[in-house]
């Protein structure tokens, strides 16, 4: 007879997790706030295109964006100068997010005039994957210069997002980068997802991306 209890740690935490995620998605539907979970590894130009975001659609609806760093505060900082609300959220050494942070970060926020909220997550492409942050969808970035191999290494990622935007499209020539391996490779693990490619530095590709957006944000709620 065995003396001792086996406790699945791992998968109790995933379970837990979905289920405030779940009520967090529920509660931003009854607000009518949709919330984008922005993914990716560091350096891909994330901060660059939540900037490009805001300024084209700041003017159309609310906007409010929290910024989640392990440390430092520079992306908030460069995302306030566009005018929206912007909090920080330092995660205290974690390399993600889960839906109780996120819930305390939109709490910080205040998501009562807030049309579209932004969260971009800690530059990573593994521990965001794993865990539900209790967004309305989910969105990520593959620049260039990061390589066409990224969906063979890190399928989890690629297989739960709605939306990748393949960014800095303008320096292609520059890299051994196939954009037609890349769309084969993430339709075998997401069929679902869109992809559209980008170059947020020079606005190429992204009335697409604020489209998507924009119809987002208008039927977030109705169903």
């Amino acid at each position: 007879m065995d003396t001792y209890k086996v406790l699945e740690i791992k998968q109790s935490v995933f379970e837990d997790n979905d289920k405030q995620a779940r009520l967090l998605r529920e509660e931003l539907k009854q607000n009518k706030t949709f919330l984008l979970n922005l993914m990716s590894s560091p350096g891909s130009g994330k901060t660059t295109t939540v900037v490009r975001t805001i300024e084209a659609l700041k003017d159309e609806m609310n906007i409010g964006v929290m910024e989640a760093d392990i440390d430092s505060d520079v992306d908030a900082a460069k995302v306030s100068e566009t005018g929206v609300k912007v909090i920080q959220l330092h995660t205290g050494g974690m390399c993600h997010l889960d839906a109780d942070m996120t819930k305390q970060g939109l709490q910080g926020l205040g998501t009562e005039e807030i049309d579209f909220a932004i969260l971009e997550n800690v530059g990573n492409l593994v521990c965001p994957a794993e865990f539900d942050t209790g967004s309305s969808k989910n969105a990520m970035i593959l620049s260039v210069p990061e390589g066409d191999d990224k969906p063979l290494k890190y399928p989890l990622m690629f297989s739960i997002v709605d939306v990748l935007l393949i960014n800095k499209m303008d320096a292609v020539e520059f890299f051994d980068f196939d954009l037609e391996a890349v769309k084969e490779r993430v339709k075998k693990l997401n069929p679902n997802i869109k992809v559209i490619p980008i170059s947020a530095k020079k606005g190429e590709g992204m009335e697409e991306w604020f489209d998507w957006i924009r119809e987002q944000v208008k039927t977030w709620g109705e169903d």
